[in-house]
């Protein structure tokens, strides 16, 4: 096992902007995330917005994540306050919100992930609350220094307004979605020149604010491109992906052998 900081400090260490590792769980089982925690990643992103995963399952994930000794983090499908509560309630180490292109839609997703100067709705009866043995004002003053509220910049609309977004207090670290930025400037690569321009321009902001900021990365080159502009989180593929590339090897070891 990979000895790392516990996973109850990802918040702080993301807000600090220490260099952290993480990767996608698509798949509705604690596996993955089990060997992910084991192999050393720091954080796994549960993917609720593009993968079949429902608050049953989730349940088991975020088990696995901290018994595994790795923070897991939720995209969710939708913003409400129930949702995010949810998933808190579950014991996640924080929130990946989609799709915030606007400061007000910032403010809500705080003020729903927050007890102090937010509108989070109590209870420690839950995973999060150690199931009723944290007290009530430790259990919220816990909550609100150990889950990281991270918005995700994906949206032109949000390019116009990084400085108003970024400066939303309470928003602990932002996630560039190259892959929507793309689409919607009609490219085919995270890596294009026009993607890379608009990167620039979010990670300018990223910089004004001292605002942490996670990438999805395409490689070794990427990674050392990204933290050049001031990323200090850094993502890779999914469990998904490492699972096909494996077996795409595993397949060419086993094709008959060329005269």
């Amino acid at each position: 096992m990979v000895h790392k900081p516990s996973h109850t400090e990802f918040a702080e260490r993301l807000r600090r902007g220490d260099h952290l590792t993480g990767t996608f769980v698509k798949t509705p089982t604690s596996h993955a995330t089990e060997i992910l925690g084991l192999i050393g990643f720091d954080f796994v992103v549960f993917d609720m917005e593009h993968a079949p995963i429902d608050l049953g399952a989730l349940d088991q994930m975020i088990l696995a994540a901290r018994a595994s000794n790795v923070a897991g983090v939720v995209r969710v499908a939708e913003d409400s306050p129930s949702a995010i509560l949810s998933v808190l309630d579950a014991g996640a180490a924080g929130i990946l919100v989609p799709h915030v292109d606007r400061p007000e839609k910032a403010e809500a997703v705080v003020a729903a992930a927050r007890y102090e100067g937010g509108r989070r709705g109590f209870a420690n009866t839950t995973r999060a609350g150690g199931f009723g043995s944290v007290g009530f004002r430790e259990h919220m003053a816990r909550q609100d220094r150990e889950v990281a509220v991270i918005a995700m910049i994906e949206d032109l609309d949000a390019v116009e307004r990084i400085d108003e977004i970024l400066a939303v207090e309470g928003l602990d670290a932002v996630f560039i979605g190259r892959g929507d930025l793309t689409a919607a400037l009609g490219e085919d690569s995270m890596t294009s020149a026009a993607t890379r321009r608009v990167t620039e321009e979010i990670m300018a902001g990223v910089r004004r604010a001292g605002t942490p900021a996670i990438l999805l990365c395409a490689g070794r080159a990427d990674v050392e491109d990204m933290a050049g502009l001031g990323a200090t989180a850094f993502m890779a593929g999914s469990d998904h992906g490492f699972m096909a590339k494996a077996a795409r090897e595993a397949l060419t070891t086993l094709a008959p052998a060329k005269d």
